[in-house]
């Protein structure tokens, strides 16, 4: 691991710079070295260095000019000044323009032993920190949600706008239709992406506590605060803050959340210092709260302060074309997870789960998607694999067999009869067909040949 650790000496005392060269090689890292502030530039513009240790007085410059060089060209590299003429100002100077540490000669091996593994230890981090921050974009990213209907395009084009301004968001949208995903995606697509995004649901958290999360407290605010806690506002200051069922606030935290857009400044609990703020809120809800301003459950005031700019999503019943490219996704995820081949839906099957109104939306979907995936052996999904309550809406909803003026094809009629009261039998026999036969009082090899004739799997 310490093979991959780049270390940069500048240092003119040859005595000093090769014994440090001999020690740090030893210690497993690799190492360069230099005697002049200008040569010691040159390999850095060459190549990275993840640790460069300097001299303070060079013949050419001093180690605070390389520092802001260093700075300026590889912010992640970590600097620490060396010097025999140590003194308080120049160490404060040096840490405010960067600096990781200040050492001073004669040089403790040890001492600088450990200085190095915390800055090689805070390099990984902000390059793990930047790593995680990198996925969570790519994540985030509009082409990750999908959606290829009109609706979900007119979305897209509205979120487009919405990232370019900082302006308070409120999503509208029934349960499960990823109010929260659209929320991260306005976040981490914005200007506000490398801060905090915090999200409370006001729904989860009991009324006399959501104050405290909300808010924060100090000390001996209330019984049981043994120590302050920072609120949620706090931790996503110059980030977002995503209030999910906002409609859920009870009246007298809606006031103080007013107060708190209205002033860009918060106030703990139990506290009469204000805080300022900088924070974007994205909030959402899944009633309606102009209804609920009428009704006087939700204040008009603070209506109007979040509902600055409005984004309806729409329910997964409205938006049909949009369900196969989300199976897919559904399926491919949790086949990979699960560790087996990827599972295709068969027209049947689609059009079943296109003809269903997903009351749940794409988190039902999602779940059916997930279950189908543990409990069904075949790679095809076919009708009977799906959900009774699903299947059963799809037959009585698509294959009707009344007589009109224009006439009725019996032979199809009576086939969509049959296959369906199989499908059924089928269902309720766990798929076992001597029993299904039994339920349908014919014999196993009729009830065989009828699912061939049917084209049914078998």
């Amino acid at each position: 691991m310490k093979q991959s650790i780049k270390i940069l000496i500048i240092e003119d005392d040859d005595g000093s710079r090769e014994a440090l060269l001999i020690l740090l090689k030893a210690s497993g890292f690799a190492v360069k070295g230099c005697s002049s502030g200008k040569d010691g530039l040159d390999f850095l513009a060459g190549e990275p260095f993840d640790i460069v240790i300097s001299d303070l007085f060079l013949p050419d410059m001093n180690g605070i000019d390389i520092l802001s060089r260093v700075k300026q060209d590889s912010p992640r590299t970590e600097v620490i000044l060396v010097t025999g003429h140590g003194s308080a100002e120049t160490a404060v100077q040096a840490m405010k323009k960067g600096a990781y540490d200040y050492i001073t000669k004669p040089l403790n091996i040890d001492e600088l032993r450990i200085i190095i593994d915390k800055a090689v230890e805070k390099g990984q981090l902000v390059s793990e920190n930047v790593y995680l921050r990198k996925q969570l974009r790519e994540k985030y990213e509009f082409a990750n949600i999908i959606g290829n209907s009109q609706a979900m395009q007119q979305l897209f084009s509205r979120m487009q706008r919405i990232i370019k301004t900082d302006s308070t968001v409120l999503i509208l949208g029934e349960s499960g239709t990823g109010k929260e995903l659209v929320a991260k995606a306005i976040h981490f697509n914005g200007s506000r992406k490398d801060k905090p995004f915090i999200a409370v649901n006001c729904s989860a958290i009991p009324e006399n506590l959501l104050e405290s999360e909300l808010f924060g407290h100090v000390k001996g605010a209330f019984t049981g605060a043994v120590k302050e806690k920072v609120g949620k506002f706090e931790a996503a200051n110059y980030g977002t803050i995503f209030l999910d069922e906002i409609g859920t606030l009870p009246m007298h935290l809606q006031t103080k959340l007013l107060r708190v857009l209205q002033e860009q400044e918060v106030e703990r609990v139990g506290s009469n210092k204000q805080i300022k703020l900088d924070v974007r809120v994205v909030s959402a809800t899944n009633v309606n709260l102009e209804e609920e301003v009428a009704r006087g459950n939700f204040r008009e005031d603070l209506f109007y302060r979040l509902n600055v700019i409005p984004v309806q999503i729409p329910p997964l019943r409205e938006r049909v074309e949009d369900i196969l490219p989300l199976t897919k996704h559904f399926l491919e995820k949790n086949c990979r997870a699960m560790q087996r081949p990827i599972m295709h839906l068969d027209k049947e099957a689609l059009e079943a789960l296109e003809a269903y109104p997903w009351n749940g939306n794409v988190r039902e979907l999602e779940n059916i998607m997930e279950r189908i995936v543990a409990l069904t052996e075949s790679d095809v999904i076919t009708l009977r694999d799906l959900p009774a309550n699903i299947a059963k809406n799809y037959i009585e909803g698509s294959h009707s067999t009344s007589v009109t003026p224009a006439g009725i094809d019996m032979v199809q009629a009576i086939n969509e009869i049959e296959k369906r009261m199989i499908t059924e039998a089928l269902q309720l026999s766990g798929g076992v067909k001597a029993r299904a036969a039994v339920m349908l009082s014919i014999n196993r090899t009729t009830l065989v040949e009828k699912m061939r004739r049917l084209g049914m799997p078998l």
